[in-house]
């Protein structure tokens, strides 16, 4: 990660203007949105859009035979093109050979892609934008900070004064006026255009229709009154059936902008009439562009053809924390966000992507509100992971690795930190400062101290009085757990012999790999889940319990993943994620525990962990646990699935996001007046505790193995 990238990522957090306006806008989408969907279903709207979308993109050629043939016939000239290169020099030959002076452009994200109005203009062309946004982007010599809203980061007194710069005279900071300008200024180049470029939304195989959906007048204007018009299309943007655009038309608008409709809806199948220079009325000239230009190798990769379900709502971006945070212009290229990282790896270079992937949680939010069901995190692991293999990690990041996945080395240095601590933790069981180059690491939150004795010999001291046990349940613990957080192991232990097994923990065991598979050394993840595989032995047990959702999912996908290439250990990798699951689903599964407890009064809150939620699955289960525990006044928080900030080591790497984020989940968690903040997640568990003990809060921050442990368990 350059140096230069982390100027761009603190001159974005210093911008408050930035911040207050994507914060404003993130802050009402979510609302917005959720309104728009009433009386929708959307899981069943975004299926459909997998099924027709998926289809088009297994079938392209199919497709862009499909529709060449049914737009000629038409009258439309259709044109493949395979480079940015020869799109520019296909409008360039054509605007020449037809004499066009003066070009407006609708909204295309595939223009900008290919830095389409500056080959234009070199070539002597006058190239004006006419959707607002882009406009004052064109003006303000500006890329793109958002796919749908290309200005959302400036504010009206900005606009003001970049009219007032460019038109030579004074602006006022009123929209209304600003809009007025805008259209007077624009109402002129429409005249006196010879030639309109438009994007589209959609292109229909079966009807040759290509379909745009905008605020604003000026797409209209931009395809109907010039005497050239040209479209610019990614051949991922099929559809294979007419009737199939309407499942886009209803999530595109709704996700984008939260609207239930845009204002216009525009369907143009071949050309229509238009008035040339001698007055006559002749159809116009109707060129389709159908760009690959990376987009075919996107396609023909496993690990990524899923993004041809992309509809280019930007949904992603809405609802990104560190998107919301940092804005679209530190992605550096023109897309941005999470889907946008991905396109920038193939549609311009894996390069280009490098940096911009690093800025990703992980938390999967974007996956729950994508219209095309795409597993955006997961691609930009697999974008982040092939770097590693191709560059190699930073040599402190690969040492720590390297570390982490020597199971005997790694626990050695545990149980040696847990006496060096000492004089940091000065008799608590957190670390609020620590000196020199580390002080950064306690800038915003406290730190958790190790253990003094690690769960594995915690767990040896337990008696489990299980009378005729049901079976046996392997527990897995994983780091934090084993070395941080011994309590919750007392609880999950507790818990299931309550339910009548006995537990056994394997003490083979080691970290479940996913600081390697989330930092992009995919090497060090495969030796962890060899070691664990063999470690957790599941073919001898009836269950395996994790109380880490982060090493749930790693138990459960991440190792089969990993080993797919040996089918030996693919076949145990399949056993043990057979047998897997979160403590709170095998609760649930095992019937749950009856109603009991102390009935000491206690307001009880709850964090989502991301992964719990949104790989694992589990949303009601701790709750129904939680409420059932006598004395419990269960509160729900605002925004409870909100990302804490922790992401592992990105709370490490990015302290500046990982800590904005942290403040507004402290906040969410003040608002709700709770004595207590469950979580399913340690990671969560160590990063809100870590920010409440900074705040001296009186509020604490328990697992929900530690609460019933606390509340209805036996010590």
């Amino acid at each position: 990660m350059s140096v230069d990238f982390k100027k761009e990522i603190e001159d974005a957090l210093e911008n408050d203007i930035l911040r207050g306006a994507l914060g404003r806008f993130g802050d009402a989408y979510a609302i917005n949105r959720e309104q728009a969907y009433r009386g929708y279903d959307f899981e069943k709207l975004r299926e459909k859009i997998v099924e027709v979308k998926s289809h088009a993109a297994q079938n392209i050629d199919a497709m862009i035979q499909q529709f060449t043939e049914a737009a000629t016939s038409r009258g439309a000239k259709v044109f493949y093109a395979e480079t940015g290169d020869d799109v520019k020099k296909y409008i360039s030959d054509l605007a020449k050979k037809e004499q066009v002076k003066n070009i407006v452009k609708s909204k295309s994200m595939a223009s900008e892609e290919i830095h389409l109005n500056e080959a234009l203009i070199k070539e002597g062309f006058d190239v004006q934008e006419t959707d607002l946004g882009e406009w004052i982007i064109q003006l303000a010599k500006q890329k793109p900070s958002h796919m749908v809203m290309p200005a959302i980061h400036l504010t009206k007194e900005q606009v003001a004064d970049v009219f007032t710069e460019n038109l030579n005279y004074l602006n006022e900071p009123d929209i209304s006026k600003l809009v007025k300008t805008a259209r007077m200024e624009m109402r002129k180049k429409f005249i006196e255009a010879d030639m309109g470029i438009s994007g589209a939304n959609i292109a229909v195989a079966e009807t040759g229709t290509l379909m745009m959906m905008t605020n604003e007048g000026n797409a209209r204007l931009t395809s109907t009154w010039p005497r050239v018009h040209v479209f610019l299309v990614g051949i991922e943007k099929f559809v294979p059936k007419f009737e199939d655009a309407g499942y886009i038309l209803q999530t595109l608008p709704r996700n984008g902008t939260a609207q239930q409709l845009t204002s216009y809806v525009t369907m143009i199948t071949g050309p229509t009439p238009a008035y040339y220079p001698d007055g006559s009325i002749q159809d116009k000239e109707f060129h389709i562009i159908l760009m690959d230009n990376g987009r075919r190798k996107m396609l023909e990769d496993d690990k990524f053809k899923e993004a041809f379900q992309c509809i280019r709502c930007a949904a992603c971006l809405n609802v990104c924390p560190a998107f919301q945070l940092v804005g679209g212009h530190v992605y550096g290229h023109i897309y941005t966000g999470g889907i946008g990282t991905i396109l920038t790896a193939f549609l311009n270079s894996e390069n280009d992507a490098k940096n911009p992937q690093n800025l990703c949680l992980q938390c999967g939010k974007c996956t729950e509100v994508c219209a095309g069901k795409l597993d955006i995190p997961g691609m930009i692991l697999e974008i982040r992971n092939r770097l590693g293999e191709k560059e190699g990690l930073p040599t402190t990041h690969k040492f720590i690795l390297d570390v982490v996945s020597n199971r005997r080395l790694f626990h050695s240095m545990l149980r040696i930190a847990s006496k060096a601590q000492k004089p940091f933790t000065k008799g608590t069981n957190h670390i609020r400062h620590l000196p020199l180059f580390l002080s950064g690491l306690t800038e915003g939150r406290s730190l958790p101290a190790i253990a003094p004795r690690p769960f594995r010999d915690v767990f040896k001291d337990i008696k489990q009085d299980v009378k005729k046990p049901k079976g046996t349940i392997a527990f897995y613990g994983g780091c934090l757990i084993d070395f941080v957080y011994p309590n919750i192991g007392e609880g999950v232990v507790k818990v299931l012999n309550k339910k009548g097994y006995k537990v056994t923990f394997p003490e083979g065991q080691s970290c479940c790999g996913a600081p390697a598979s989330y930092m992009g050394d995919r090497e060090n993840a495969r030796k962890s889940a060899i070691l664990n595989i063999e470690a957790m032995d599941a073919e001898n047990v009836d269950y395996v319990v994790s109380a880490c959702p982060t090493c749930t999912h790693a138990l459960h996908d991440s190792f089969k993943e990993l080993l797919a290439d040996d089918p030996a250990l693919l076949k145990r990798a399949e056993e043990l994620s057979k047998k897997s699951m979160d403590l709170a689903k095998l609760l649930t599964l095992l019937g749950g525990l009856p109603k009991g407890g102390d009935g000491k009064p206690l307001k009880v809150t709850y964090h989502d962990s991301c992964h719990l939620r949104r790989k694992v699955g589990l949303v009601d289960e701790p709750r129904n646990i939680i409420s059932n525990i006598k004395g419990v006044e269960f509160v729900e928080m605002n925004e409870s699935d909100r990302c804490c900030g922790f992401a592992g080591s990105y709370s490490i790497k990015f302290p500046e996001i990982s800590g904005p984020i942290l403040e507004r989940k402290l906040q969410n968690i003040a608002d709700t007046g709770a004595d207590v903040v469950a979580v399913d997640c340690p990671g969560c568990l160590m990063q809100i505790s870590g920010g409440l003990d900074k705040r001296n809060s009186k509020v604490t921050v328990k697992h929900t193995a530690e609460l019933l442990l606390d509340k209805m368990l036996e010590k």
